[in-house]
């Protein structure tokens, strides 16, 4: 068993979840235009390799993302993957969402969690999130959790998780209600290490943390080119010149940008999951390889020296 595939209680749920996950935003045409047979092909490559964690979402392609990849694990037993997607935006009835509609009501989150089933092909959720509730908050608390929770009695979702790009509001949900699990995106990188005091508080209150968005919208993948995105918009200057001096370390020491990308920000041990979207089955390929690269050590400790890496946070190899 590889550390890809390793798994690890989720909170203080029964079920085990493993360190990496497909991340199926990228199915639903959110680069390009994404074939089902291509779409298949990369849930395929995953599943193949041992990475059985895919996590979808209405808002990805309104629907098409869950359709895909209901259609890619087809035939595979339920109890051979886990799965996440999330509530509150929900898919019109003409098939279109609109990124500024939200519905964190009990009716809301129980069409939203209905209407995925349909469009995966199964009779039951292991993880579900709520989607972006920035403004949100006492809606949340007051209708969407009890109607998760009840859904957790039930037993049909067996974890409940909230997915944001900032980690205050999942602090203040940590605090004040049960949840098992939280999707950082974004906020915990190579390129910022922000989130500590959540990680603390999910550390003590045993609340696992998914990171997405670990290339930050795409610069850590990409590295300083034109047109680099930086939180789903062109990066300013300054994010610019801060990626080009790491950028130049990976290359001093022969690493590429994306493996030092993806390989630091799993180390923290208040990340249990690393969710990568792929949008064909060679990239996800090249994220194995690229987690799989060698990194000395020295790398990170020139972060560190030039002021680029916080000095608290672990890294690879030692503490």
């Amino acid at each position: 068993m590889t550390e890809s595939n390793t798994t690890l209680p989720v909170g203080h749920t029964s079920l085990l979840a493993p360190r990496l996950a497909l991340g199926t935003g990228p199915l639903g045409n959110l680069y390009q235009t994404i074939s089902e047979k291509q779409a298949v092909e990369t849930v395929q490559a995953a599943f193949n390799s041992g990475v059985n964690f895919f996590d979808t979402a209405p808002l990805y392609g309104a629907g098409q993302s869950e359709r895909y990849l209901g259609t890619a694990l087809r035939g595979i037993p339920c109890d051979q993957y886990v799965l996440s997607t999330k509530v509150g935006r929900l898919v019109r009835p003409d098939g279109t969402i609109k990124f500024d509609d939200y519905d964190f009501t009990r009716d809301g989150v129980l069409r939203s969690f209905e209407a995925s089933l349909e469009r995966l092909k199964i009779e039951r959720i292991d993880i579900l999130h709520m989607h972006d509730p920035d403004n949100h908050y006492r809606e949340v608390l007051d209708f969407a959790f009890p109607a998760l929770a009840e859904l957790r009695r039930q037993g049909v979702i067996r974890a409940i998780g909230a997915g944001m790009n900032q980690w205050q509001m999942l602090a203040e949900f940590a605090r004040h209600a049960d949840f098992d699990c939280f999707l950082l995106a974004g906020r915990y990188t190579l390129l910022e290490q922000g989130g500590q005091d959540l990680f603390s508080l999910c550390q003590a209150k045993k609340i696992s943390i998914f990171l997405g968005g670990v290339y930050n919208s795409g610069i850590l993948a990409t590295g300083a080119v034109p047109g680099a995105k930086y939180n789903y918009v062109d990066a300013p200057p300054e994010i610019l010149e801060r990626v080009r001096r790491i950028e130049a370390i990976c290359v001093r020491h022969s690493v590429s940008l994306r493996s030092a990308a993806l390989q630091f920000p799993r180390t923290h041990p208040a990340v249990h999951t690393l969710i990568v979207g792929a949008q064909s089955a060679a990239e996800f390929n090249e994220t194995l390889q690229a987690l799989r690269a060698p990194v000395p050590h020295e790398l990170w400790a020139e972060l560190r020296a030039e002021g680029l890496l916080n000095e608290a946070v672990p890294v690879p190899g030692r503490g």
